[in-house]
């Protein structure tokens, strides 16, 4: 396993990036805990994490099968509830106490909230930080502008600076290429990436021309069906490509996301230790510059925008500052 440079806190983390929201949810623990040992023994190293998940439960099941481990791991985790200075100092300590240790590595804020008040929120993740609750701290789905708003709040103040921004992003999904993605390369701020296989559908579990399992999520998540739908086509091309390439799909979406330069970690998650040797083996997987813009041009989804002349190209580019 690759590791990176995460963002300009200068630590080396995998590239590959271990999501746990299934922990105590369609895995047990002690399969949570063979999915752990397997991802350790290829070298994944960062752990993403959140309050919420299962209402606390996977934060205490991985509390409980990092035993022995901690220090070989860099573990993230996000504020429970709420967007303020209680929520922030309360949430660090519950979540500390169902992970079993003294720190986490990241602490971020899960969602932008109307009304939020960053002077309060940049001052309470500054304490997490200054009480050696947490090395560094991010924040979640911030759009670009915000994150720049509270980090010149943070340089003015002395602050612990906002260092990664997670959101979601996948061949379909393609909103932070419009100023989410320059931003982070302008100023060194890390982005990890969820939904990475849009819920199983770039995973090839879900195919246009096949029924829907029985008993999959796409029974309750109707936004498989709708994605299904709207871009049957692309997914048709897309299992294809990787027919073809002879690869799992998996590893096209992760290897797609590698290719870029503003994309520091994708965030893969797996029920069952048997999913993720398609996973780890994406990260090995080089795609050509032709290959990385067919598998772009096969949705159609980029961002649509009404402006004119080179304004919309300009939004992209990733290097447009020295």
């Amino acid at each position: 396993m690759k590791t990176v440079t995460f963002g300009k806190t200068g630590e080396q983390v995998s590239q590959m990036c271990l999501g746990t929201m299934m922990f105590g949810d369609r895995c047990d623990q002690a399969e949570a805990d063979r999915i752990l040992s397997a991802a350790m023994d290829a070298g994944v190293t960062f752990i993403d994490t959140a309050a919420m998940y299962v209402s606390g439960v996977t934060e205490e099941i991985l509390g409980r099968i990092m035993q022995g481990r901690r220090d070989k791991l860099f573990i993230g985790t996000k504020v429970h509830k709420g967007v303020n200075g209680q929520s922030i100092r309360e949430s660090i300590d519950e979540s500390l106490a169902r992970l079993q240790t003294d720190y986490v590595d990241l602490y971020m804020i899960h969602w932008p909230r109307e009304g939020m008040k960053p002077a309060e929120i940049m001052a309470a993740l500054n304490d997490v930080v200054a009480t050696g609750k947490a090395r560094f701290v991010g924040c979640c789905n911030f759009p670009a502008w915000l994150v720049a708003h509270c980090n010149a709040m943070a340089a003015r103040n002395g602050w612990a600076p906002l260092v990664c921004n997670q959101v979601p992003y996948n061949p379909v999904e393609r909103g932070i290429e419009v100023e989410i993605l320059p931003q982070a390369v302008a100023e060194n701020i890390a982005v990890t990436v969820y939904r990475a296989l849009l819920i199983g559908l770039l995973a090839g579990k879900y195919h246009p021309d096949q029924p829907l399992p029985a008993d999959a999520r796409a029974q309750t998540d109707q936004r498989i069906a709708d994605w299904l739908a709207r871009y049957a086509d692309g997914f048709r091309a897309y299992h294809k490509m990787a027919a073809d390439l002879g690869v799992h799909p998996a590893q096209l979406a992760i290897a797609w996301l590698c290719h870029s330069p503003g994309v520091t970690c994708p965030i893969v998650g797996v029920s069952a230790e048997r999913q993720l040797q398609a996973s780890l083996d994406a990260f090995s997987l080089e795609l050509t510059e032709e290959q990385v813009q067919a598998i772009t041009a096969m949705f159609g989804a980029d961002v649509k925008e009404e402006a004119g002349g080179d304004f919309p190209k300009y939004r992209r580019v990733i290097n447009l500052t020295a």
